[in-house]
């Protein structure tokens, strides 16, 4: 119920607007033809930082337990590319949202939430989001 709560107050207070700018660089990266492979990260965080409390990203790899294309050495070089070219920006614009929440004592666990999605915007291919609950039965790693 909580993070329901938390849930709705953050799409008013950032939620919305981080959103879109998830999903205007997926669709930049789409039209692009070659960033296709990083709108599938870019789409895949840009719905957690819509409904983020409840969820957590992680690796995929500590997920299934094997490296996979995006977790591997080329999943680092992609993430090299996507800082220089999207993530610092969505990063800039976390961290900015994440200062205006703090302002508030209501607002801290949503500037706690941008803080979290500013450093995965630095570096998100290789991860998905999955429910709080299952990443605490995952092995540590």
């Amino acid at each position: 119920m909580i993070s329901l709560i938390l849930n709705l107050i953050w799409l008013v207070f950032g939620g919305i607007v981080m959103f879109l700018g998830w999903m205007v660089a997926g669709v930049l990266m789409v039209i692009s033809i070659i960033g296709i492979p990083w709108a599938r990260s870019a789409f895949t965080i840009g719905v957690y930082a819509l409904w983020p409390f409840g969820r957590t990203a992680v690796d995929r790899s500590r997920l299934s337990g094997q490296q996979d294309l995006g977790t591997g050495p080329m999943g680092t070089v992609g993430n090299i590319l996507w800082f220089l070219v999207a993530g610092w920006w969505l990063a800039l614009g976390h961290l900015g949202s994440a200062i205006a929440c703090a302002v508030t004592i209501i607002g801290l666990p949503l500037a706690w939430a941008h803080l979290k999605l500013a450093v995965i915007s630095l570096a998100p291919i290789g991860k998905t989001v999955i429910d709080a609950d299952q990443a605490d039965r995952l092995p540590p790693g």
